[in-house]
């Protein structure tokens, strides 16, 4: 999979370039800042509160979130917020989030007797304090919307992270066309596609797709089925697209953290990573993906309401809520001491 990395840098240089940490936790610092002592108090937790690991992308109304919700900032701290999620998002990333978030108007037109379309009802937590702690985190999260972030001295964890969107095409109204996750959907049709007869059975290990992400909102995951074919049994054309398609969900990631990712995936994984298809392989019918190596999964599934409804989610097996980093930090301070 060396091609990995001649066709995924110039994505990653394009995203946002967060070359100073510092600014990052600076935004952090002014976000929180900007809250009064009766919303830090909602928002701000110790680093080691066990309320970082939980995480979900139903409805905030359905499944509660710790933190304090967007709707109950005001216009500075909306500010603050949306300048923390710049820092640590490429251009890419932040705008797929605040359309997701925005979609939620979509959703209230859509479904106005629904008690769970409730707009930015998206909720941000703050875990040790940015600037001073040399690890500290933050997490974002609403409906459709899952964000983790570990900071430890210059590195990032940003795992999981979860994109969804319904409807993941609009049909009808102003935004009628519009997909949100257009190219995981189109760039996975595409690579399915380009399988011969043969490559096709191996690669699709079940007709009927899963109803959901198989690991859902679990706070650890393992390997799943090791299913599919192995990404070193494509043929060059279809190598490139399947860096395509990973590429589309490391394009969330500052660049700093997209670079560090792409090097691991062609080091530890060049030789593991396979792809996988469950269901229809025609738009408009339930299908599954999901690209699998040593140290991470992707899952996609468009399944839901027609096939119109996309989840999608990318686990590091061995760094989910930065947990390699924070490995990484207590053995270098132990042999430092």
């Amino acid at each position: 999979m060396k091609l990995i990395l001649l066709f995924l840098f110039p994505f990653a240089l394009m995203a946002q370039n967060m070359t100073n940490q510092n600014s990052g936790s600076d935004k952090a610092v002014a976000f929180v800042k900007s809250l009064n002592p009766v919303q830090q108090k909602k928002a701000v937790f110790p680093f080691n509160e066990m309320n970082r690991y939980e995480w979900h992308f139903l409805p905030a109304a359905m499944v509660g979130r710790t933190g304090i919700a967007v709707k109950d900032l005001d216009s500075l701290q909306k500010e603050n917020l949306h300048l923390l999620l710049q820092a640590y998002l490429s251009k890419e990333g932040y705008v797929r989030t605040t359309n997701i978030m925005d979609f939620e108007y979509l959703l209230k037109e859509m479904q106005p007797q629904n008690p769970n379309r409730i707009p930015e009802n998206y909720s941000v937590s703050i875990y040790g304090t940015p600037c001073q702690d040399s690890i500290w985190g933050w997490k974002f999260s609403g409906h459709h919307l899952a964000l983790n972030f570990t900071i430890v001295k210059d590195k990032i964890g940003f795992a999981p992270f979860f994109f969804g969107v319904y409807p993941a095409e609009v049909k009808e109204g102003v935004k009628k066309g519009t997909r949100l996750l257009k190219d995981q959907e189109d760039l996975g049709f595409e690579l399915i596609n380009s399988l011969t007869p043969d490559q096709k059975f191996i690669a699709i290990f079940q007709l009927k797709p899963y109803t959901e992400i198989v690991t859902t909102n679990s706070q650890k995951v393992g390997q799943l089925e090791p299913v599919g074919i192995f990404a070193h049994d494509l043929n060059p054309s279809q190598k490139i697209i399947l860096n395509k398609v990973i590429a589309s969900y490391l394009l969330s990631m500052p660049t700093q953290l997209a670079n560090a990712r792409i090097k691991k995936i062609d080091t530890e994984d060049m030789n593991a990573i396979r792809f996988g298809w469950g269901g229809e392989t025609v738009p408009g019918k339930p299908h599954y993906y999901r690209i699998q190596g040593k140290t991470f999964l992707i899952e996609f599934d468009n399944t839901q309401d027609n096939a119109n409804h996309i989840h999608t989610v990318w686990r590091d097996f061995n760094g989910d809520f930065g947990a390699d980093l924070i490995r990484e930090h207590y053995h270098a301070s132990k042999h430092h001491k």
